[in-house]
């Protein structure tokens, strides 16, 4: 059976900086190929290079290149001709990718168009095609905006439209991120089915576990470089390469709950940043309370949904509350009216005992600097016109608190730690948050364009920790990034809370996340918390169908449990 996709001594070079060196794969009908590696490692500029998409600056070599075509010798018709058709792509970050102006079902209706599909059969494929992709209401959702979807439907849509032209082979770049278990069960059997058929998978992901589950064979990438390769039984359970091994290392499971996931060493505090910690005066009652919250909108159909109704839950300080349950579950909406952002269609919020919701946001804004969050799509959230130290420093307080504001009756002046004192200047600042979040100096001078998916979200997250923040909402801070850099960000948040005391609201898909870092859970389904408890209890002794059929959608947990 002949190769769909061969690629020979491959080499990608941007402005003659070569960033990729020497890799080759083949890909054969009915086969899956997994990559995996660190942000920067080359998955992604391998992968587009077998479809013409690294742009002019890009200079390809390889001792052969074929996909149906010689690619290196390929027209830009015969290469647009090849995408879609013979080769569909799932684009790594769904949250950015879909045209914000276009309405979900015309952005999948257009490949159709494009490729002679009927006018009168695009509309009904596109349902098809929405709900093999596990997208509820898919008539409804054809018809709203990519903003009126959550993170989890927008990847979805992005995944039905990779596969509009029925393509021989799939490039699917992180095409579970964002996604709940449930729906990545729905997602990933349907890529078996599409295997079934005969169509061929490179799949790209920094999760283990969903490689496992899929791939036939899987290629490790580090710097540009393949480290190791062969079938994923023997890669996965038998790695060679140090690095390899590292990577499954720092897989978050039940089992590592409380222990450190990476071999970077902990925060580090002065004894003068001790002293100041220890002056800190008690808690006295919950950090952050929501009680009996409910949000209603209407949808363009004209039709009133209840998205939240009833929810109630307490974080107290150094506590970490999880937030599991499926996209559209209510999970994001929740941490907004947490975050004072969106007010509650009934119910209210208290900030430290005072009310947060229901008041006008001249009397919330000296007391925001004291809740934090880390969002679900930060390019979003970024001014791009910034580049990344600007972003970073706009983010960090003054030395001393603008006129009016008091400082907060928890916290003290204990920011110090974070602003530095005395001649220490906010671009060393920055360079600190930088480093924390595992990336260095030379991030300051960059635009976010410039950045993979999981660096954007490092600074993100060093952005959330400049105001020294006592509550921090987490809405999928580690969704983009790959095992080792996500190891490390969960260290360092536990170092930071275990040193500062914070609160964490932390809203993930990823029950190996969640029960890693939470000391409590609460499981959202259809807006309302079915169930809440301990994190062992929830995920041990689960009580709630929902809730087990949760744990039970786990992909082979056997690869967490060795990890």
């Amino acid at each position: 059976m002949s190769a769909l996709i061969t690629a020979e001594n491959l080499s990608v070079a941007f402005d003659g900086t070569e960033v990729v060196h020497d890799v080759s794969l083949s890909l054969r009908p009915g086969s899956c190929l997994g990559i995996v590696g660190e942000s920067g490692s080359g998955k992604s500029v391998t992968a587009r290079s077998l479809l013409g998409l690294n742009g002019e600056r890009a200079s390809v070599t390889a001792t052969r290149l074929e996909a149906g075509v010689d690619l290196l010798r390929a027209t830009p018709a015969e290469l647009r001709s090849l995408r879609g058709r013979r080769i569909g792509y799932v684009l790594q970050d769904a949250l950015v990718s879909l045209d914000p102006l276009r309405r979900v079902g015309a952005e999948i209706a257009e490949a159709l168009r494009v490729h002679g599909t009927p006018r009168g059969e695009r509309e009904g494929r596109v349902h098809e095609l929405l709900a093999a992709a596990g997208v509820p209401e898919p008539e409804l959702r054809a018809r709203q905006l990519p903003s009126e979807l959550s993170g989890g439907l927008r990847q979805r849509a992005l995944i039905a439209a990779a596969l509009a032209l029925d393509p021989e082979v799939l490039i699917a770049d992180e095409p579970t991120t964002a996604l709940d278990v449930t729906v990545q069960t729905q997602i990933l059997s349907l890529l078996e089915a599409s295997l079934a058929e005969g169509r061929a998978i490179i799949l790209i992901s920094h999760d283990l576990a969903v490689v496992e589950r899929l791939a036939d064979e899987v290629l490790v990438m580090k710097d540009g470089r393949v480290v190791e390769q062969g079938p994923t039984s023997q890669v996965l359970s038998r790695p060679q390469d140090p690095y390899t091994r590292r990577l499954l290392a720092a897989v978050p499971s039940a089992r590592s709950r409380g222990s450190r996931l990476s071999d970077v060493p902990p925060l580090e505090l002065s004894a003068r940043d001790r002293s100041a910690l220890r002056s800190r005066p008690a808690a006295d009652g919950p950090l952050l309370e929501v009680e009996d919250v409910s949000k209603r909108y209407r949808g363009p159909d004209g039709r009133e949904r209840t998205v939240v109704r009833d929810v109630s839950f307490a974080l107290e300080a150094g506590e970490t509350l999880g937030i599991v349950g499926e996209s559209g579950s209510g999970k994001s909406t929740t941490a907004q009216i947490a975050l004072g952002l969106t007010e509650p269609s009934a119910g209210r919020a208290l900030l430290d005992g005072q009310a947060w919701s229901g008041i006008p946001e001249r009397l919330r804004r000296p007391r925001r600097r004291r809740i934090s969050m880390v969002p679900q799509d930060p390019l979003g959230s970024f001014d791009p016109r910034w580049d990344v130290g600007r972003i970073i420093a706009d983010a960090i307080p003054a030395e001393e608190a603008p006129a009016g504001e008091a400082p907060s009756p928890r916290g003290g002046r204990w920011g110090r730690l974070f602003r530095g004192a005395g001649s220490r200047g906010p671009s060393e600042r920055v360079v600190e948050l930088l480093e924390a979040v595992g990336l260095g100096e030379g991030y300051a001078r960059r635009h976010p364009l410039s950045l993979s998916g999981g660096q954007r979200q490092r600074v993100a997250i060093a952005r959330a920790l400049a105001t020294a923040p006592e509550i921090l909402v987490l809405d999928e801070p580690v969704s983009a990034l790959d095992v080792s850099i996500q190891a490390q960000v969960l260290d360092l948040l536990a170092d930071l809370q275990k040193a500062l005391g914070t609160a964490h609201l932390f809203i993930s898909h990823d029950l190996g996340v969640v029960h890693h870092v939470s000391d409590r859970v609460l499981v959202m389904q259809d807006g309302q918390v079915v169930e809440q408890g301990t994190a062992d209890d929830v995920f041990f002794r689960p009580r709630h169908p929902y809730t087990r059929e949760l744990v039970d959608a786990l992909p082979h947990p056997t690869l967490q449990e060795t990890a």
